[in-house]
């Protein structure tokens, strides 16, 4: 299989699987993904999602021999499994993180940008990649990546298709923390953890506000919020935490 999967502790991982071609994305790949997304979407035993990759790299990308093949007359479906998986990602109502092991390029930084929270390995690289092969960005490299760093840095990525340590692009707030290679998983699930804890349901409005924030006036935006704010006071879930604080104790969340 091109990719793993496992649930620990309401924590989903999702572990790209092919060390061998970087962990790029073929249809075998982006076809168990979605199906696994989408399984995960509504399972109440997964809470939060953790994206990583195994071997040297964490993703560099679309196989561009796929790609390729894409190209030719009535070959497009590979690229439009490609749009649903990172669809389906960036939809995904739960918390997801992406613990960024090795390199991150092209399709692999918008893997990451498609994520809620970076952790990445000291060894870890990201950059776009795409202009290195003539191939246009189709999943937000030259879409987001310049709501998330300065728009010059977004830039510079794109034209050069060089990459940059985790460690400069947390500077640029793309990456949240930088850890030793050998901390990176046990502090990804310790972080998924505790956002299992919190309840599945405030978080998931809170992500959905967040997410479409940017494309809202401010005004409209804070209407969206309270909106949100009135659906959630009828909750089982704000009122069991108002209780778990009045009588010291932890709340035991339902999200619902």
């Amino acid at each position: 299989m091109s990719y793993s999967h496992a649930v620990v502790d309401s924590v989903g991982w999702l572990t790209l699987d092919r060390p061998a071609a970087m962990n790029s994305l073929n249809r075998e790949m982006a076809t168990g993904l979605i199906a696994q997304l989408k399984a995960w979407r509504n399972d109440d035993a997964v809470r939060v999602l953790v994206v990583t990759g195994n071997g040297r790299a964490f993703c560099a990308g679309a196989d561009l021999i796929e790609a390729a093949e894409a190209t030719q007359p009535g070959r497009r479906e590979f690229l439009e499994l490609i749009v649903e998986f990172f669809d389906t990602l960036r939809a995904f109502p739960k918390p997801v993180i992406a613990a960024v092991n090795g390199l991150a390029l092209a399709g692999g930084l918008e893997v990451v940008l498609a994520c809620d929270v970076v952790l990445a390995a000291e060894s870890a690289r990201l950059g776009d990649a795409h202009s290195n092969f003539g191939v246009f960005p189709g999943a937000g490299g030259a879409a987001i990546l310049p709501r998330k760093v300065p728009a010059n840095v977004a830039r510079y990525l794109l034209f050069t298709g060089d990459a940059m340590s985790a460690a400069e692009l947390k500077g640029y707030g793309l990456v949240n923390e930088v850890l030793a290679d050998a901390e990176l998983r046990p502090r990804a699930q310790a972080l998924a953890h505790k956002f299992a804890k919190k309840s599945p349901l405030v978080l998931a409005r809170m992500k959905r506000v967040a997410n479409e924030t940017a494309d809202k006036s401010a005004a409209d935006a804070l209407r969206h919020e309270l909106l949100e704010l009135r659906n959630h006071q009828r909750s089982y879930d704000v009122q069991e935490g108002l209780r778990a604080f009045a009588e010291k104790r932890e709340p035991q969340f339902k999200g619902c």
